[in-house]
């Protein structure tokens, strides 16, 4: 199973530029600097699609992905940017909240969180947020190529813990945006959310 087609659509500020077909969405969530965009690159096996930069806070809208002309991939703004007045990131905050929230068309969150560090506070916040309001999520760990399989064993135990003092269960996928094969699972599990209401 792969991406055959993918195309940027646009950036929407708010939740009145999104688009109106109906398409279902899945949406990928995490710190500023997680590395959303290299694992979307990864994802669709295109190096170029989403801007990859070493500026964290760069995206500031929710960007809009066509993928095979039947669902969107959704780029949400990173979280946890300090450099962002605290003006623009409760505006931030609030319309996200509305999109995660209000979006009828969003099937799925992806969480990215950076398997070399154990979740942050703001991490925690919001998988404990997406379970209160009982939103359809799972967790990426990103960027194992970084780290030894000692460490990658060791982190994905700390998250699974982490899962259960709160009592959510939702699958956590263990990635590379190095290797897009590894993305396989994650891929096929996200697939059952855009076709279930195909």
């Amino acid at each position: 199973m792969r991406i055959v087609k993918a195309e940027y659509l646009l950036s929407a500020p708010d939740l009145s530029v999104c688009p109106t077909d109906g398409k279902p969405e899945i949406c990928f969530a995490g710190r500023s600097n997680v590395g959303k965009s290299s694992v979307i690159n990864a994802l669709t096996r295109r190096k170029k699609l989403a801007h990859t930069s070493n500026s964290p806070g760069k995206t500031r809208s929710l960007n809009y992905y066509t993928i095979d002309d039947q669902w969107y991939l959704v780029d949400m703004p990173g979280y946890g940017y300090a450099k962002i007045s605290k003006k623009e990131q409760s505006r931030w905050g609030r319309e996200m909240k509305r999109y995660l929230l209000e979006r009828e068309t969003l099937r799925l969150v992806v969480l990215l969180i950076d398997i070399r560090h154990k979740p942050s506070a703001l991490d925690e916040e919001f998988i404990f947020w997406l379970g209160e309001h009982q939103i359809p999520f799972c967790i990426i760990l990103n960027k194992a190529d970084k780290i030894s399989k000692n460490n990658i064993t060791r982190q994905e135990s700390a998250v699974m813990r982490l899962l259960n003092e709160m009592n959510i269960d939702v699958p956590v996928f263990t990635v590379s945006a190095l290797n897009p094969d590894m993305l396989d699972d994650f891929f096929r599990f996200a697939m059952e959310f855009v076709e279930e209401n195909a």
